[in-house]
């Protein structure tokens, strides 16, 4: 009965019940008195017969090998011959017994248990467990939580979990267990402890006040997009990330209307020899004072663009007004400024702003414009004007070439001397 169901196979108290069939040995001798004798007479018999038999007994469990046996059986041997008595001619087989017996029983030598966990090898359902760990009566691994993760590999041994996790639950299915998961019902992110992150900025959701940042953005701690100089404009759209400036103007410091005015005046002190396009000095302090304005605004670049009257040839004047924009960047960049930061171009007589039929007009068209635009914009000369034209452009026929404010007259080739011109340095 000791089997683990009705009881445990090491309890101290061990009934049993055997029966079955057996082979009766024995000599019997002694005297005997036979119905139909006149007395007693002594017999001797040597029996061999079969027999069936049933026995009920406890065994007292000592100890692992030594066990004390109390056992009543009852013995039906196949014969009426053990008591010398026989009732009557037939053999009627009624010498039937009761024997009863108390004794020692002690096991030696040991069962075979190769993993040594006190399972024998015989009994054992998980042979080769490591040393040391406790198994249960069929030898495998103990598994309090019955997860199939054994309790030696249990992470989590009194909680049903997964096998990829060492026996640990993850309630979320996100691969984080529920004990180090921060948010163990909403699926999320290792590095983030199971918190989602749905915009990807590292700022688990429930602590981002700016969902949905857009991916490879720098965020703060509250998973909002970096503003460094607090303008209001973050800095992946901030075109002066270090310097505040309004969102209309792209996070830029917007250009003072006094510097406006400098620049816009700077092209009435621009001069050059005559015919040429050699500064000369009273042009210098103009061009110093665009310099220092260049450092004032450090996100801007400069567009440098040239233009003449319509006095001479149209090829000639498209080169004078290159080289005359190309001479104030040279001097310009001799005063600091980066050749990145500063562009030249010319438009020779194409783009006038005044009647070149008059002096004063043809005066007034030979200019040098200054004008500052965001790093990045498009040229603010370009916008003004479209792009500068070549020589090739104005060699096309008449109709192709642009004559606003030009007299309506023919003009005579110009016998000027050969400019030797400056290199032309574009942005």
């Amino acid at each position: 009965m000791n089997n683990g169901k009705i009881l445990k196979e090491d309890f101290f108290l061990q009934p049993y019940l055997m029966a079955g069939p057996g082979l009766f040995i024995t000599n019997s001798t002694g005297r005997s008195t036979t119905p139909g004798q006149a007395g007693p007479t002594d017999f001797f018999r040597q029996i061999r017969r079969g027999e069936v038999f049933g026995a009920g007994g406890l065994r007292f469990r000592l100890s692992p090998s030594v066990f004390a046996d109390v056992q009543l059986g009852y013995f039906y041997p196949f014969t009426d011959e053990v008591d010398g008595v026989v009732q009557n001619d037939v053999d009627s087989r009624n010498d039937r017994f009761l024997r009863s017996q108390a004794g020692l029983t002690v096991a030696f030598g040991q069962a075979k248990d190769e993993d040594k966990d006190g399972v024998p090898d015989r009994k054992d359902k998980c042979p080769g467990t490591p040393a040391g760990v406790a198994v249960d009566p069929n030898g495998c691994p103990l598994d309090k939580d019955g997860d199939g993760v054994p309790d030696y590999q249990d992470k989590c041994p009194d909680v049903k979990g997964l096998a990829a996790l060492q026996g640990c639950p993850d309630r979320d299915g996100d691969g984080v267990t529920d004990a180090e998961d921060a948010c163990p019902d909403t699926p999320g992110k290792a590095e983030l402890r199971g918190c989602p992150d749905s915009d990807n900025d590292g700022v688990i959701d429930q602590n981002d006040k700016c969902p949905g940042t857009p991916a490879g953005v720098q965020v703060d701690a509250n998973g909002c997009p970096l503003d460094r100089d607090g303008d209001g404009v973050p800095d992946y759209q901030d075109r002066c990330p270090n310097r505040p400036g309004p969102a209309s103007n792209k996070g830029c410091p917007e250009i003072k209307v006094e510097t406006k005015k400098r620049l816009q005046e700077a092209t009435k002190f621009i001069n050059f020899e005559f015919n040429k396009a050699v500064l000369l000095p009273s042009s210098y302090p103009t061009l110093k004072d665009l310099a220092k304005i260049m450092e004032e605004y450090p996100d801007y670049t400069m567009s440098i663009a040239g233009h003449t009257d319509s006095k001479g040839a149209d090829d000639y004047n498209l080169r004078l007004s290159y080289d005359r924009a190309a001479s104030a960047r040279t001097y310009m960049l001799s005063q600091g400024v980066p050749a990145d930061r500063i562009e030249s171009r010319g438009y020779g007589e194409t783009k006038p702003i005044a009647d070149n039929a008059t002096d004063a007009g043809r005066a007034v068209n030979r200019r040098v414009e200054f004008d500052l635009y965001l790093t990045g914009d498009p040229n603010s000369a370009e916008v003004k004007y479209g792009p500068a034209p070549t020589i090739a452009e104005l060699q096309k026929t008449p109709e192709g070439r642009p004559t606003a404010g030009k007299a309506p007259v023919k003009k005579a080739p110009a016998k000027k001397a050969p400019v030797k011109k400056a290199p032309v340095k574009r942005k």
